[in-house]
């Protein structure tokens, strides 16, 4: 499909009465005019990243907390609301507001609709692909979790949707929670000769072997160009050891420095690490390393919309993040010449599925994979009256829905809940149905567990946890948001130093004693001893109270008294 072919494609679908999600015929143009975008140069990527095994559109809301620490402070990819549309010139209100900030949300939803959906990211490659000969598209990881149906067929979902939307390379990081085992009979079979499934800093415990390959050479119209894969490099830490007991992971800054030097020498004329290291670690890692021209990275869920450019010994790296949820598609046009990348264009495309046609065959294909399965999906456990959202540093109220749940269910004093980037939105008014509470807990590790915990022990996690968020070396960033809290309020000083940055623990009003002991409800534990203990399921347990309580409001946000936050642009007002 050529551009003036989309184009007539979504003329035709505008007179059968489809309706663009702004209703207005010039905003219905923009949109038209954003996805015609113009073919630069001679190296074509196209880029997701943390899809989260979402196949069918969804909406998400970015969100309005989102802080950097130290030399990060104030810097993409740590602006939020109002600050993000100033600092990169986007309209308050247009549908570009709309994806990158949390602003009026439910309003914009209701006007601009649905997001992602591969039937709709299958038009919109198909489009790229076909005015850009040879383009590339590169899967981020988190591909293979996140839905229902992704955890109920062990990520076959996801795998036979990425081949029929054509990926070219990928690397992982929630892929590892199915298990060494699942993931390598996936490479080792549904994707052998078709899909390169790249990680230089995956090796072996006993001998550091490689367990998969480090990069891929392709050549695009003529062009030599290296992919280089870089999984999470804190999976045993973040998730479950005992799913991947025999490989190690890390940066492995250095190894990756030889992985560049070889592809160089090999001819490469253009490097590029598909990188799911989270953006602060690739911005530290850019400076420091040489030959790389651009990161395209995943795993913090930012939408950035362009590129930082972040000089090193060797020149400039292109640093980039591309959201999550399948809502985003970067497209990075290259212009090589003489063995090296001379100019650039890079966009960050929203993809707005009201105003894309679903691709015939992708829809068709996603039909057949969620038929068995949609009646279980499709149970109405509750009425929602609120907007339910999880994105942010410090909670969100579906994450509070559950903390709330917990507490209740478990008969617990405190609830902690993980924090966990996806897990899609819902606006007020909509049922809250199994699918979208799996969208919350679909993991392979999803026991409740019911602990008794010193106040001195609860001080400890939560300071472990705060400066996983807020140590100012992204090096020592190990992922995710601060765990969700129920029930606890306490001060939280991003700035301080480690183990110092949590203060005023409050229980009902009297401070949290370090040597009381407390009930304290939670769920997907990492340690082995806790799978083995088997609580039940966090999305059984919660949907018996769900069912219960018939209708939601969304619930007050139990969040921290933020301290020497002030002014930051990753706060919204």
């Amino acid at each position: 499909m050529n551009r003036r072919e989309f184009l007539q494609v979504l003329a035709v679908a505008g007179a059968a009465g489809m309706t663009f999600p702004a209703r207005e015929a010039e905003a219905a143009q923009q949109l038209r005019d954003l996805y015609a975008l113009p073919r630069f140069g001679n190296v074509h990527l196209l880029h997701f990243t943390d899809c989260h095994a979402q196949l069918r559109p969804v909406h998400f809301r970015e969100p309005d907390v989102n802080l950097g620490i130290g030399d990060y402070a104030g810097k993409p990819p740590h602006l939020v609301g109002a600050a993000m549309l100033r600092h990169y010139g986007i309209a308050p209100g247009s549908a570009q507001a709309y994806a990158f900030t949390c602003l009026d949300f439910a309003q914009a939803a209701r006007r601009y609709g649905k997001v992602g959906g591969f039937a709709h990211l299958a038009t919109l490659v198909k489009q790229l692909k076909a005015g850009r000969p040879g383009a590339l598209l590169l899967d981020g990881g988190d591909t293979w979790q996140g839905s229902a149906t992704a955890l109920w067929t062990r990520g076959q979902d996801m795998v036979e949707a990425a081949l029929a939307l054509g990926v070219d390379v990928m690397t992982p990081h929630w892929e590892m929670t199915l298990g060494a085992e699942r993931v390598k009979e996936i490479v080792e079979g549904d994707f052998k000769g078709k899909v390169s499934f790249l990680a230089q800093n995956i090796k072996t415990n006993d001998f550091g072997d490689p367990v998969f390959d480090a990069y891929v050479m392709r050549e695009i119209n003529g062009v030599p160009v290296a992919i280089i894969g870089q999984a999470f490099p804190y999976t045993p830490i973040a998730n479950p050891r005992y799913l991947v007991p025999d490989w190690t992971f890390g940066i492995q800054e250095e190894n990756l420095q030889q992985v560049i030097d070889e592809a160089r020498a090999k001819g490469a004329a253009a490097v590029v690490l598909l990188s799911h290291n989270g953006m602060d670690v690739d911005l530290k890692l850019a400076s420091r390393v040489r030959g790389l021209d651009a990161i395209l990275g995943g795993h913090t869920h930012d939408g950035v919309p362009a590129p930082v450019q972040v000089k090193n010994p060797g020149g400039v790296t292109l640093v980039t993040n591309a959201g999550s949820n399948g809502k985003f598609l970067g497209v990075l046009d290259f212009d090589v010449q003489g063995k090296r990348v001379r100019d650039f264009r890079y966009r960050l495309l929203p993809v707005f599925s009201d105003a894309l046609p679903a691709d015939p065959a992708m829809e068709a294909l996603i039909g057949k994979l969620r038929a068995p399965y949609e009646a279980k999906l499709g149970e109405v456990l509750a009425i929602n009256r609120g907007l339910l959202y999880r994105r942010g540093n410090f909670n969100g109220t579906f994450d509070q829905l559950i903390l709330d749940g917990l507490m209740q269910m478990q008969d617990a004093q405190i609830a902690f809940s993980p924090g966990f980037r996806w897990g899609t939105s819902l606006l007020p008014g909509e049922a809250i149905t199994m699918e979208h509470l799996m969208d919350q807990t679909a993991i392979t590790y999803p026991y409740t567990t019911v602990t008794p915990m010193s106040g001195e022990t609860i001080k400890t996690i939560l300071e472990d946890v705060a400066d996983n968020l807020f140590n100012p070396d992204p090096y020592y960033q190990q992922g995710g948001d601060m765990v969700r809290v129920g029930g606890l309020q306490y001060a939280i000083e991003p700035n301080a130093p480690m183990g110092k940055r949590i203060r005023d623990m409050r229980l009902d009003g009297r401070p949290l004693e370090a040597g009381k002991t407390y009930k304290v409800a939670g769920w997907a534990p990492v340690a082995e001893e806790a799978r083995q203990a088997g609580g039940r399921p966090v999305w059984d347990v919660m949907a018996d109270w769900l069912r219960g309580q018939r209708e939601v409001d969304a619930r007050p946000l139990n969040v921290p008294r933020v301290l020497g936050m002030d002014g930051n642009p990753g706060m919204a007002a």
